[in-house]
Order: C-alpha cells, then structure tokens, then sequence
C-alpha cells in the first residue's frame, strides 16, 4: 500500500511538482465570439453603462497567481458600452495555457454586471495581440519588480 492509498491521507503532489494539478481549457466562443456572459440588457432607453465604474469594479479580479488585479496586468484590452447598459468586454490572458482560463472570464463578467449601470455584460477572449509584460500599468510593474 502507497501513502496515498488512504483517502484520509491529504493528496501530496510529488515531489519537485511546481505546477497546479489542473488546467482547464479555454472556455469556447458563442456564435458572436463571446465566452462569458452575465446580467440582463436594461429596459429600452437606458443610459449607456459608466465606463470608469467597470474598471473600478474590475480592478476587484484578480489572476490568483500574480498579485496585481486583472486592468492593471493589462489583460483588459477594450471596455465598449452600448444602450441599455450592454457591455462588451475584450480581454486576453497572460498564456493561452493559463490554469484559470476556464474561470476567469465568467469572473470579468460577473464583475462588470454588478455595477449598477451594467445590464448585461459579455466577454471576448482573444490572443492577438499576444499579452506581454510591457502591457501593465507601471503600479503593476513596480509591484511585480519590473
């Protein structure tokens, strides 16, 4: 019997394994190129959603492996907002192989949908361009010794 044939054993990864046991696929796009959604379109002739809001509130997200919240890491590429408080939100990831591709869109969404005047918001993940560090805001690079 291994040490880890005991289901009351905790599970140890073995040794020298630096990684994280699971990485989800990106999730896939909708027929409009959209791979998170949240919330629900405003009545007809509602204000546009306030741009400055959603980053505020995405500012809240955070990749959970760098310390440095998703707007500042440069991973938002474009905030568009439309009549009744629709959102579209195009964003990248910092690898196509990131281990919370498959969560953190929906987290991005959800976020934008919670400000008040969000109806509903939709978010686009795309590659191009290919993110690298010289896309983060120069507080994101202080704090990651850039």
């Amino acid at each position: 019997m291994s040490t880890h044939d005991d289901i009351s054993d905790p599970y140890m990864p073995p040794p020298g394994f630096g990684g994280m046991p699971y990485a989800p696929e990106p999730p896939q796009p909708d027929a409009e190129g959209m791979v998170a959604r949240s919330g629900e379109p405003k009545d007809e002739g509602a204000a546009f959603a306030d741009e400055q809001a959603i980053i505020k509130s995405l500012q809240t997200v955070y990749d959970p492996e760098i310390p440095v919240n998703i707007h500042d890491l440069g991973l938002i590429y474009e905030i568009e907002t439309k009549e009744r408080g629709q959102v579209i939100i195009v964003m990248t990831l910092t690898a196509p192989g990131c281990p919370v591709a498959g969560i953190l869109p929906q987290q991005v969404a959800d976020a934008a949908a919670a400000v008040d005047s969000v109806g509903e918001a939709a978010v686009k993940l795309v590659w191009d361009p290919m993110w690298e560090p010289d896309m983060m805001s120069d507080d994101a690079k202080l704090a990651l010794g850039f």
